[in-house]
């Protein structure tokens, strides 16, 4: 499918006034791919991923969802066709975790019915996709914060939508199940031609699990494309104030590393 599920032109957004956040942004993203959004703290990716979700509204440009425009999709329209992972999500009542999947399939159910056999089924592969059908029965207050983003992962597949947007969904998590967030992503889009756009941190994930990378600096996306060709030294030198080197196999960057005295000048906590 080469039509793009979403677009945005001259995308532009400040809040109440202030500095615009970014301008004049124009991207198109396609199903079947992996997309990650990286900058520096403060760049804008959250902001970006709001707005393309439609919750933020206020935005000048325009962005368009197969081809209509967001502004004109009603909530529910824009839900079964864009699913959304939270950075964070706050526990407020003592949900099991089949039933915190299940909420994925709110935008097909009306508002006074019951979930059908065929949502709990959905919901049950949704849960089997990402390895968590043992979870079922329990609380999700009581699982670890790796279980817990895998059951919002489950949540959003079980929403059966075309796209899915997370927002930084290894956050305060370690090694291991940053590693398999990220593989288990790379195989959703993969075996199910999702579209995924995700905010990532570390370049180092953006070379191993994405299909291409656009770089937020300044409010202006400065490079996209293959992982490999936008995430040098160069580049991180730029937007991250560090000196790195670049780890190569068969003439393609792998991965990069901080160097010792890594700091460039103007490289204080942001």
């Amino acid at each position: 499918m080469d039509r793009p599920l979403i677009e945005a032109k001259n995308l532009t957004f400040g809040y109440d006034g202030s500095r615009k956040v970014f301008e004049d942004l124009s991207f198109s993203l396609k199903p079947g791919m992996l997309y990650a959004l990286m900058g520096g703290n403060g760049s804008g990716k959250t902001t970006v991923l709001r707005c393309l979700s439609g919750l933020l509204p206020g935005f000048s440009g325009s962005i368009t969802l197969e081809g209509a425009p967001i502004r004109k999709i009603t909530r529910n329209e824009i839900a079964r066709k864009l699913s959304i992972v939270p950075q964070e999500h706050t526990i407020i009542f003592p949900y099991l975790v089949g039933n915190m999947v299940l909420m994925g399939r709110a935008p097909y159910i009306g508002t006074f019915d019951l979930p059908s056999g065929e949502d709990r089924d959905i919901a049950m592969k949704a849960m089997e996709a990402v390895g968590i059908p043992h979870l079922t029965d329990k609380l999700y207050s009581k699982i670890s914060g790796g279980e817990r983003q895998l059951v919002l992962i489950a949540r959003a597949l079980a929403q059966g939508t075309p796209g899915m947007v997370l927002d930084e969904p290894t956050s305060h998590l370690d090694f291991r199940n940053q590693t398999l967030i990220f593989s288990i992503l790379k195989n959703l889009v993969r075996d199910h031609g999702l579209l995924v756009v995700t905010a990532i941190h570390d370049p180092n994930h953006a070379l191993h699990f994405s299909d291409e990378v656009m770089i937020l600096h300044e409010g202006r996306i400065i490079m996209s494309g293959p992982p490999d060709s936008v995430i040098t030294r160069e580049t991180i030198a730029k937007v991250y104030s560090v000196e790195v080197d670049e780890i190569r196999q068969e003439g393609r960057i792998r991965g990069v590393i901080p160097k010792r005295e890594a700091f460039l000048p103007g490289g204080s906590i942001q």
